[in-house]
């Protein structure tokens, strides 16, 4: 049965590839000619065994992951993290430093605080967020266990242009909203964890690739599941996954590499959000929220001249077939995402609604 799909903006859940669907459906009722769907069968068996090595491979293949870091699939999303990187990596008598750039950093400290010391390297909220901060304004601890930063801000619209300076080596990033949009300087790196449900597949999962070295620091008394050491060890194993939702990314990665890898994402990216931008900057009838220089490729945010026009579009873009514009509460305002599986034909219906909506209300 043929589906009409409309253009979703939607911050996540959020938009998957249409060739990765088409595939999930017919492995549905049964994986190839298993008689098993891909939810049925069992993750000891040789079918998952491959699917989760094959996606693992991708993966590795995509970011130029060295040999020395671990793919973990883990489930609880990105806020299982903001506890967990604390119980791995920060240990008694150390000091972690996080950057904030928007909500969900400052919910990654509010659970690091309960486990051990937490100094704030650099905070943009008395901007609301608008910005990512200068290298100047990034004051680091002596020696910090780890450095903490949020590289994609879904709410505010921002995004970091590159890895903060100083911590080479030290970095831990949650890459929910930007994660395999654009390619990845691994060596810069500790820890990279994502939330799968913005760039990667479906909600529950996590993507978390760690290195080596750190899985010594977990104390013996941490709870068993929250150790990254275990999961390791069993490869991403230990108990039942998300089989499904492992499928998934594995598809997602593959369809990212018949587009051309992360080079060709990122390109595809800034063509989409330059599109969107400058229908913003070339109207005095639209407001960005993001200062330029900060701006992201991922989640663009504006306003219009009051909050009963941004309802108005709200409601007659919804009319219109494009769904999920509404900006955050804590911005206010419009906000579209568009993740590596939204397509540029979305954003120019987008923009092409943008000047047809300013004609009529501007």
């Amino acid at each position: 049965m043929a589906t009409k799909r409309i253009h979703n903006f939607s911050a996540g859940p959020a938009v998957l590839p249409v060739p990765v669907l088409e595939e999930a459906c017919e492995n549905m009722l049964s994986l190839g000619d298993l008689g098993m769907g891909i939810m049925e069968i069992s993750h000891r068996s040789k079918q998952f065994s491959a699917i989760i090595e094959e996606a693992e491979a991708d993966l590795r293949e995509l970011l130029n992951l060295p040999a020395d870091f671990h793919v973990l699939f883990l489930q609880g999303g990105a806020t299982l993290q903001f506890s967990m990187v604390p119980m791995n990596l920060l240990g008694p008598n150390q000091t972690a430093d996080y950057i904030v750039t928007g909500v969900w950093s400052e919910k990654a400290v509010k659970e690091a605080k309960k486990v051990g010391e937490v100094h704030i390297a650099a905070d943009t909220k008395a901007e609301n967020h608008n910005r990512i901060p200068q290298a100047a304004e990034i004051k680091l601890s002596k020696s910090p266990a780890y450095v903490h930063f949020t590289s994609n801000n879904t709410i505010f619209g921002t995004q970091w242009p590159a890895e903060p300076a100083g911590a080479d080596e030290l970095l831990v990033v949650d890459a929910s909203s930007d994660i395999l949009s654009r390619p990845l300087a691994i060596d810069k790196y500790a820890v990279i964890y994502a939330g799968a449900q913005k760039n990667l597949g479906p909600s529950g999962l996590a993507l978390v690739i760690v290195r080596d070295d750190l899985l010594s620091r977990p104390r013996d008394s941490l709870p068993t599941y929250l150790n990254y050491k275990i999961h390791a060890k069993s490869k991403s194993l230990y108990n039942t996954p998300n089989t499904w939702g492992v499928y998934l990314m594995g598809l997602v990665f593959k369809w990212i590499k018949s587009q051309g890898g992360l080079e060709a994402m990122e390109e595809a990216n800034r063509s989409k959000a330059s599109l969107l931008y400058d229908a913003i900057d070339g109207s005095d009838f639209f407001r960005g929220h993001a200062e330029p220089g900060s701006r992201s490729l991922m989640n663009v945010t504006w306003r219009l001249p009051t909050e009963e026009l941004d309802a108005r579009f709200v409601s007659a873009a919804e009319a219109a077939g494009l769904s999920g514009l509404k900006g955050h509460r804590n911005v206010g305002g419009l906000r579209a995402s568009i993740y590596n599986a939204c397509p540029r034909r979305a954003v120019e219906d987008l923009v092409a609604f943008m000047n047809d909506f300013e004609s009529k209300n501007g």
